[in-house]
């Protein structure tokens, strides 16, 4: 193979192949027509010694040569554009967008205030948020499908960049009016007689940080609920006898809640922004991410 047969378009092509997955909608994102693609992919074929791509009967589906080939195109891609953009980034005038990937906890609490303080700033920049997916995490990133993954420390690939965001801590919730509520705060013994509702984020889960802490005081709970999310949990709060212990950033909305210390002392966690080599010195992506830290640093957090 040698340079002289490859050209930046052809390069193009390959990644937009790479992630539609159809040469149809690869050919509308590179404003190109069906066969011209279809062209600029036997031209990559003969450079590689490979068919890159096969047929199926939903589009195509790369090879094991391709999916070698993907994540250095993206950087290449990615270095290439980097060396053409201007050296001034200008927020109002900027167009392209930022995908972010992150629990419901992360979405509430840390893309809420983010989104709004980019909407005032780069109204041009757009926002996707996806769920999150650790297990594809890199694959995601290295291909551009993620920009920026909101995570613990133990979960951030080590490959990837990180900046601490935040430390994050629990805080009891109870519906106004709880019977338990009207007490004078709750003691443990109080604490532990009532029914609890808990995130497990793969489901079922019926044990926490909080069973964690109080096994180590010789003590347990009921957990009567296990629910997906942080939102729903609240809700769930809200409207029954349930009582949970919830991140603090999530009470930026207390109506039919009261709030409490808990009882013992629970841990917290530590919440990251990761993002991969590919937009580390882009202009534009370093001053998303840094109004997306001083985002988190500016969310107005209630306490009990």
């Amino acid at each position: 193979m040698s340079l002289r047969n490859v050209d930046l378009n052809l390069l193009r092509a390959f990644d937009a192949l790479m992630e539609e997955r159809n040469v149809t909608r690869a050919a509308q994102r590179l404003s190109l027509s069906q066969p011209a693609v279809s062209g600029m992919l036997n031209r990559l074929r003969d450079v590689f010694s490979d068919p890159l791509f096969v047929r199926t009967q939903r589009g195509i589906t790369p090879t094991l040569r391709a999916q070698q080939l993907a994540g250095a195109v993206k950087q290449l891609l990615a270095d290439v554009d980097h060396l053409l953009q201007p050296t001034h980034f200008d927020p109002a005038q900027a167009r392209f967008t930022v995908t972010l990937s992150g629990t419901d906890y992360a979405m509430r609490a840390v893309v809420v205030p983010f989104t709004r303080a980019l909407m005032a700033q780069a109204p041009g920049i757009q926002v996707a948020v996806r769920p999150l997916n650790e297990a594809h995490l890199p694959e995601d990133m290295e291909r551009g499908a993620i920009d920026l993954a909101l995570l613990t420390p133990q979960s951030a690939p080590p490959d990837l960049h990180a900046r601490t965001l935040f430390d994050e801590q629990y805080v009891g919730v109870i519906r106004q009016g709880h019977p338990a509520a009207q007490q004078d705060g709750l003691n443990l013994e109080t604490f532990c007689a009532l029914h609890h509702g808990i995130v497990s984020l793969q489901g079922g889960g019926f044990f926490g940080a909080t069973d964690e802490a109080l096994a180590q005081l010789g003590k347990t709970r009921r957990v009567a609920v296990s629910v997906p999310s942080f939102v729903m949990l609240l809700d769930l709060v809200r409207c029954s006898d349930l009582v949970a212990l919830v991140p603090r950033r999530l009470l930026t909305d207390t109506s039919g809640l009261q709030p409490f210390e808990p009882p013992l002392p629970v841990p917290g966690f530590t919440k990251v922004m990761a993002w991969h080599a590919r937009t580390h010195h882009d202009a534009g992506h370093q001053w998303v991410r840094d109004i997306l830290v001083g985002a988190c640093d500016s969310t107005w957090v209630t306490t009990p």
